[in-house]
């Protein structure tokens, strides 16, 4: 399994991928999103409360989809660390 963590104000994010999936998840004072992505990378992005939760919302881009991940932690999208594996996602 591929994993790489990045950490930034008081925001910790973990990359990883499953059979399906490739999901980044984010972490800021108890508060969580994730977000994923077929494993072959085309698909749109879904918003979770939680890496394996019930899908939000769905986005073509990524910035979007950050947008709304940092609304559920209670913080600025330019807050949210992207570990270098994540950087593609989106479509």
């Amino acid at each position: 399994m591929t994993e790489e963590t990045a950490e930034a104000d008081g925001v910790t994010a973990r990359y990883f991928e499953t059979e399906t999936e490739r999901v980044l998840e984010f972490e800021k004072g108890g508060h969580t999103a994730a977000i994923a992505q077929n494993i072959e990378g085309y698909a749109m992005l879904k918003v979770r409360p939680t890496a394996d939760g019930d899908e939000l919302e769905r986005y073509y881009g990524f910035d979007m989809a950050l947008d709304h991940a940092a609304e559920l932690l209670h913080a600025d999208p330019t807050d949210l660390p992207v570990p270098e594996r994540a950087d593609d996602m989106g479509m």
